[in-house]
């Protein structure tokens, strides 16, 4: 079985490039969530010179709407699945260079050209199990902060606090490494 590698981030350069494709890794630390509507809002003010209300530099970001619960503590979050990753593809070259992520956290992959520039750009993208988001919700121990919420609770940004959260596989890795294109 291989080895889990633990990450915590930010995540420099320096901790993402001996990961290679096929890698199991956790995440504990911070990850923020952004789906298609926070995406498109990220580029609009990233474009246009302005500051994201969170520095997502050297960050993770999960693709993924979480389903929430409110409890007398907060929110709490009783899944959080990942959604597909492509679907965003339009939006994810840009929004990486221009965001300074480091790696992303999705379902099924992103296109092949988008792979490429996640490579060149320094991003890594680490694939979640599809249907298991109630194992997802288990690491999240808290959430920091809800920003954009006129977006709605699915598609703003959740910023959130994980342990252990994973297991996840290295699908797209900086060396050109890619699970989705071996045959």
């Amino acid at each position: 079985m291989a080895k889990l590698i633990e990450l915590r981030p930010p995540l420099s350069d320096q901790k993402i490039k001996p990961l290679n494709a096929g890698d199991i890794v956790s995440l504990s630390g911070t990850i923020v969530t952004a789906r298609d509507k926070a995406y498109a809002r990220a580029l609009d003010l990233l474009r246009s010179g302005k500051k994201l209300p969170i520095d997502m530099r050297n960050g993770v970001v999960y693709h993924c709407g979480p389903l929430v619960k409110k409890t007398p503590r907060g929110p709490k979050i009783v899944s959080a699945g990942p959604t597909t990753s492509a679907r965003l593809d339009d939006m994810q070259i840009d929004f990486v260079r221009l965001s300074g992520v480091k790696a992303l956290i999705g379902k099924s992959g992103v296109r092949e050209d988008v792979a490429s520039e996640l490579a060149r750009s320094g991003c890594v993208y680490l694939a979640f199990t599809g249907g298991a988001g109630v194992l997802a919700s288990r690491s999240i121990k808290r959430v920091k902060k809800i920003l954009w919420r006129d977006l709605g609770p699915i598609e703003g940004l959740w910023v959130l606090d994980v342990k252990k959260f994973g297991p996840l596989v290295v699908a797209i890795d900086i060396h050109g490494g890619n699970l989705y294109l071996r045959r």
